[in-house]
Formats: C-alpha cells, sequence, structure tokens
C-alpha cells in the first residue's frame, strides 16, 4: 500500500487541560486557604499591614499555624494559574488569534502566578519560629507579602483578563456581556495600583481578585475549543 494518491491526515491540536477544571481548581486552593486559615485562627482574618503594629506581631505569634496553612494552599493555587495561562494563550492561537492578546495573556498570568507564590513563600517564612523573635522583621516581611499577593499579583492579573476578553470580544470568542465584565474586572485590578500611593484603594484589590476568580472559570468553560464552534 502506497501513500501517493492518499490525503493527507490532518493532525487535531491537543486542547490540553481543561480551563473551567482549573479556574475552579485555582479558586478553590486560594479560597480554601483564606477560610480555612480563618477558621484555624479562631475565626480572626490575616491582619491588614495598615493595623497597629502590635496586632500584627501578636496574630503571627499567636496563630503560625494558620499562617502555615494559608502559605501552602497560597502556593498551591499559584500552581494551576500558571497553567490555566499557558493553556489559554496556546488555546487563542489554536483559534488563530495573531494579535497581542495571547501573549499578554500569558504574561500577565506567569506573573500573577509568580507573586502569587511568593506571597505563599513569605508567608510560611512568616510561619517560623525563628522570625518570630524579631518584631521588626515580622512587619517588614508581612509587608512584602502584602504587597506580592496583593498589587503585585492582582494588576498582572487583569492583564490576563484584559488579554482574554479583547481577542473573545472582537472576534467572538466569548459572549459579548461576558468579555466586557472581563475588560471591567481588569480596569479594577489596575487601578488597585493606586494602593502603592493611597492606602484606602487597597479595597480594590478584594473587588479585582474575586471577581477575577470568577470570571476566569466562566472563560474556562465558555471558551470554545474550534474556531467553527466560536463561529457558530
Amino acid at each position: 500500500m502506497t501513500a501517493q494518491g492518499t490525503a493527507p491526515r490532518r493532525r487535531q491540536a491537543q486542547g490540553g487541560p481543561h480551563l473551567g477544571a482549573l479556574g475552579i481548581v485555582f479558586a478553590a486552593l486560594f479560597v480554601g486557604g483564606v477560610v480555612i486559615a480563618t477558621i484555624v485562627a479562631g475565626g480572626k482574618p490575616y491582619p491588614s499591614p495598615f493595623v497597629d503594629g502590635a496586632e500584627i506581631i501578636a496574630y503571627f505569634r499567636d496563630h503560625r499555624l494558620a499562617v502555615q496553612i494559608g502559605g501552602a494552599l497560597q502556593f498551591g493555587a499559584a500552581i494551576p494559574l500558571a497553567i490555566y495561562s499557558a493553556t489559554a494563550s496556546a488555546r487563542l492561537h489554536q483559534l488563530g488569534i495573531r494579535a497581542p492578546g495571547a501573549t499578554i495573556a500569558l504574561a500577565g498570568g506567569l506573573l500573577a502566578s509568580a507573586f502569587l507564590a511568593l506571597s505563599g513563600l513569605l508567608g510560611w517564612v512568616l510561619s517560623r519560629s525563628e522570625v518570630l523573635d524579631e518584631p521588626a522583621l515580622i512587619r517588614a516581611l508581612q509587608l512584602l507579602n502584602f504587597a506580592a499577593g496583593g498589587v503585585a499579583h492582582v494588576v498582572p492579573l487583569g492583564l490576563l483578563l484584559a488579554g482574554l476578553a479583547v481577542p473573545g470580544l472582537l472576534a467572538r470568542l466569548l459572549p459579548a456581556w461576558l468579555a466586557w465584565a472581563g475588560l471591567v474586572i481588569a480596569g479594577i485590578a489596575e487601578l488597585s495600583t493606586l494602593t502603592l500611593l493611597v492606602e484606602p484603594a487597597a479595597y480594590l484589590l478584594p473587588i479585582a481578585r474575586f471577581t477575577a476568580l470568577a470570571w476566569l472559570i466562566a472563560v474556562g468553560f465558555m471558551l470554545p475549543r474550534q474556531r467553527a464552534r466560536a463561529d457558530a
């Protein structure tokens, strides 16, 4: 049997992991870390870096296990976020998107994942007894922890959303309402940069963070695998 005269078979592009499942795992690990740590700490939430210094130091000394669990789960959440970003970027390329959106989504997602992992590791360091004897070190590490898991994570996360929402809107890969919602959330995420200059802007961080979690899950289930499906 010769290959002559036979039509070449087209290799189907691999879809990779399910984006919706990755989004759920990412959200579950992150939210689970916050909830479990709060429960273990007797209902006391992780302190803001803007509250009294004595209260912050007392929290870390009294709730080492809660801080350790929160840091570990936060670090774990960074992994599915990185996989989500790479898979979503590849999916856009497979759908024929050659605009910078796919690359912006990848860069933003990987940066957000890296800073979330760093924040988790800093949380783990803050649970060590060697650190808890130095009040100044506790404050410095908590500020770094807040910066990495706050602004440094949320702002690039906004780039991931924008990188998915813009081609999703222009190429009609996503429902218009969902794409516009992603752009609004991305805008809030970028505005959270003001937290570094104005303390009240910190309220933008949880708004952008938790709406982004829900948006990424929705996109994970609605972004098509094939262009024909998207066109339909």
